[in-house]
């Protein structure tokens, strides 16, 4: 009797929880399991700022996919996943083809441009390890190059960062913390530094305590960070930005480096594969099943789950990632093991911390708000309970964070 096989796209949070869950729960003679990842790795994606700014070396951020998971009992297919066959339940690689009973899609994000002109071919993205060690090799040479010009432009020391949401607020933490020490390194005059914050919408962090929101912004304003609030970027050039002013003025910013940080949509494979979508991600059912496919769970940023509270989706977090791929594991050991009784996907938002920096944050955790060290420490618990979730305290002491003082 031929065994049910199970595929799980992705090795983000919510593929690699939902992987290492399997493999504890399922025989050898139960299901097949196979994990497909583009990379051999899995990387810490919000850490990728740190990586980014070049205050943590992207080494730091990444561990092997093989670290965590037994190969005894998953089979790893390193690949990029082009699109799902949903009527002949296979899945196309670029090289190849995996043929699935059980689908877990767990893709992760790409970045969200809304049409802006310009932003793909000149602006820098916190997107993964290589856009990450691209930013940052491309900052430091803007400081090193500075002071071999005959003509020095200052605009080769302007830093533009596009959106204030959290991967923005953060990056702007660790770069504020970074660029003295670029100075010092590249004797460069601290004052021809500008980085500028633009965010379209009315304020930063939008839907974070708005206490915790002043606390944030005026930390980076002693720091040297311009903020333009409710301003959006019209185009990307070669030399900067264009913005909005007012109704029908626009304003140039010219800058050495451009950063995008303003919004997230689902992989594209969704809408490649004929999923019903916004903006690349599926509203699933309860039990993170794909309205009309029993066989197929959407998990982490490529799903889409209201919160009946507020009449909103919940964020793509790595936090709801997590707690999805353990809801995707149970259900398919059910489903395995013949049971027709689903459990549904109920969120338990522990809080939320925003670091500012290696010693610096903003949180809500459990209802209390917290600012400074008590919410940079809070911060270093919750990046150091993810990597627990996965591989253990093996994996903690090889990765985590200890710097807590």
């Amino acid at each position: 009797m031929r065994i049910p096989k199970i595929v799980i796209l992705g090795a983000g949070y919510g593929g690699l929880i939902t992987a290492v869950r399997l493999q504890k729960m399922v025989g050898v003679n139960e299901a097949e399991i196979v994990l497909v990842n583009k990379n051999d790795y899995h990387y810490e994606t919000t850490w990728l700022h740190e990586a980014s700014a070049g205050t943590l070396h992207h080494d730091r951020v990444r561990y092997d996919v093989d670290s965590v998971i037994d190969r005894h009992k998953i089979e790893f297919v390193q690949g990029t996943v082009v699109e799902v066959n949903k009527e002949e339940k296979k899945v196309i690689l670029e090289q190849g083809e995996v043929t699935y009973d059980y689908l877990v899609i767990a893709l992760g994000a790409e970045p969200e441009t809304f049409g802006i002109k310009g932003l793909k071919e000149f602006a820098f993205g916190i997107t993964n390890i290589n856009s990450a060690r691209q930013l940052r090799e491309h900052i430091e040479y803007q400081f090193a190059t500075y002071n071999f010009e005959e003509e020095k432009k200052d605009e080769r020391l302007t830093i533009v960062v596009g959106g204030a949401g959290f991967t923005g607020i953060e990056f702007l933490g660790e770069l504020s913390n970074r660029i003295p020490e670029l100075c010092k390194e590249y004797d460069v005059d601290f004052n021809k530094v500008r980085v500028i914050c633009v965010e379209a919408a009315p304020t930063v962090l939008p839907g974070f305590d708005p206490e915790l929101v002043n606390y944030a912004v005026a930390t980076l304003e002693r720091r040297g960070v311009e903020f333009m609030i409710g301003t959006a970027i019209k185009e990307c050039t070669p030399e900067g930005i264009i913005v909005a002013k007012g109704e029908n003025e626009l304003l140039e910013i010219k800058a050495g480096t451009v950063v995008w940080a303003a919004g997230v949509r689902g992989h594209s494979v969704i809408e490649k594969s004929g999923f019903e979508a916004m903006r690349g991600r599926v509203k699933v059912q309860p039990d993170l099943r794909v309205p009309g496919f029993n066989d197929i769970f959407i998990i982490g940023d490529c799903s889409l789950i209201i919160n009946e509270e507020i009449n909103r989706p919940y964020p793509p977090t790595a936090q709801i990632a997590m707690q999805q791929g353990e809801v995707a594991a149970r259900n398919i050991v059910a489903l395995v093991r013949g049971k027709e009784e689903m459990e549904s996907f109920v969120p338990d938002i522990k809080g939320t911390v925003c670091s500012l920096g290696e010693d610096d944050a903003i949180g809500v955790v459990y209802g209390k708000k917290l600012t400074g060290g008590k919410a940079s420490f809070m911060k270093k618990v919750i990046d150091n309970r993810a990597l627990f979730m996965v591989g253990g305290a093996g994996l903690v002491l090889k990765k985590g964070k200890f710097n807590v003082l």
